[in-house]
């Protein structure tokens, strides 16, 4: 995976700073993240979420909403309209970029304004909320103090003070839940704790009663409004990359790029002592070493990936026999590994181009080319 910044106009013309994590190969869709209420696109759930869908192939863009983080303030009291406004101004940024999402996800405030902004946005086919506030009002409310003569609040989050400007308040209530719910016209997710001490769960009941079917609801047992510990973070965004594949569009098929094929690329993690990705052939997989030799055991070990590789060109070359022959071919083969260092067999690998490779009880070298002959009349190279 990787994360590069994307900053954007905002609907005034002030920049709207964001992060793009794109997944490793061909994202199989695009998912736009609305952050919590007060919270940036840095905060522990935004981050989480965004990376965990993107290591599920889903790449995702999450940015901060005006005036908060690295986005500029455009210089007038602000609102509920504004940051469903963003929201429009980042898919069309998405869309400009080619990355255009059809997944919208949003955090607490960052859920009811995915709900506000979905019906504008043609290209969303799926939309998941986390402990969001069924109505936006009340929502906030529950973060601290109603608003003062002057029209401003001071509200808690985090046991932190926020000030509210004047017109806040005032594009909350204009706003009108029920309907937008009900006319949502997408598939629906509900994500929510039973024990959030913030949005209480009968938001979730609310919301899920008010919408249309296709829906679904997803108790988030244990987690807390902020989604705080990493395991809640990575289990939500397992179950809205699950249920999404469901709504979104098939992925276009992939273009090689020219420059890369035939190339394998090998690059360190940064993870453990031995982790590795490997590129090869528009796949990406890792490659590691077993924990008892100081590795992970994430993916296969670099003899097994040479087993690997020339069990399928054994595989392949054998089959294109089978079509030659009425003598039944055997469908499986192995090898055992159990050391990277030793091997018992010395039977020859036979490959695809025509090259033989023959294994040593200690090591395996490749040979110059030699029989296609079916492995049973072929003689090891002298």
């Amino acid at each position: 995976m990787s994360t590069r910044r994307f900053d954007f106009p905002g609907p005034a013309g002030q920049t709207l700073s964001g992060r793009l994590e794109r997944p490793d190969g061909p994202p199989l869709a695009w998912a736009l993240f609305a952050h919590c209420f007060t919270c940036t696109k840095d905060s522990l759930a935004a981050a989480r979420v965004s990376r965990a869908l993107a290591a599920r192939g889903i790449g995702v863009l999450r940015f901060d909403f005006t005036g908060l983080g690295d986005s500029e303030d455009e210089g007038s009291p602000g609102g509920f309209a504004r940051d469903v406004a963003d929201l429009l101004a980042a898919a069309k940024a998405m869309v400009a970029h080619d990355c255009a999402p059809s997944l919208l996800v949003g955090h607490s405030l960052g859920g009811a304004a995915a709900l506000a902004a979905a019906g504008d946005l043609p290209g969303i086919a799926a939309v998941a909320v986390v402990g969001a506030p069924f109505d936006p009002a009340l929502g906030v409310g529950a973060f601290g103090a109603p608003p003062g003569k002057a029209g401003e609040a001071i509200v808690n989050l985090g046991g932190r003070p926020f000030s509210l400007p004047p017109g806040f308040f005032k594009s909350l209530r204009a706003q009108a839940p029920g309907d937008r719910i009900a006319h949502l016209r997408r598939a629906l997710l509900v994500l929510h704790s039973p024990q959030d001490p913030v949005i209480g769960i009968d938001n979730a009941t609310a919301i899920f009663a008010a919408a249309r079917h296709p829906k679904s609801f997803i108790s988030l047992d244990r987690a807390d409004h902020l989604l705080t510990r990493a395991q809640d973070a990575d289990y939500a965004a397992e179950v809205i990359a699950a249920w999404a594949s469901r709504y979104l569009p098939p992925p276009a098929p992939a273009i090689p790029d020219p420059a890369t094929v035939g190339v394998v690329r090998v690059e360190e993690t940064g993870a453990g002592r031995f982790q590795v990705r490997v590129h090869a052939g528009g796949a990406v997989f890792l490659a590691d070493e077993p924990a008892a030799v100081g590795g992970m055991g994430s993916g296969p070990n670099p003899y097994d990936v040479l087993c690997a590789a020339l069990g399928a060109c054994t595989a392949g070359q054998r089959r294109g026999w089978r079509w030659r022959s009425p003598t039944p071919a055997t469908r499986a083969w192995s090898r055992r590994t159990a050391s990277s260092a030793a091997s018992t067999s010395t039977a020859p690998w036979t490959l695809g181009n025509g090259r033989g490779c023959w294994r040593s009880p200690t090591a395996a070298r490749c040979t110059r080319p030699w029989s296609t002959a079916p492995a049973s009349r072929q003689q090891p190279p002298s």
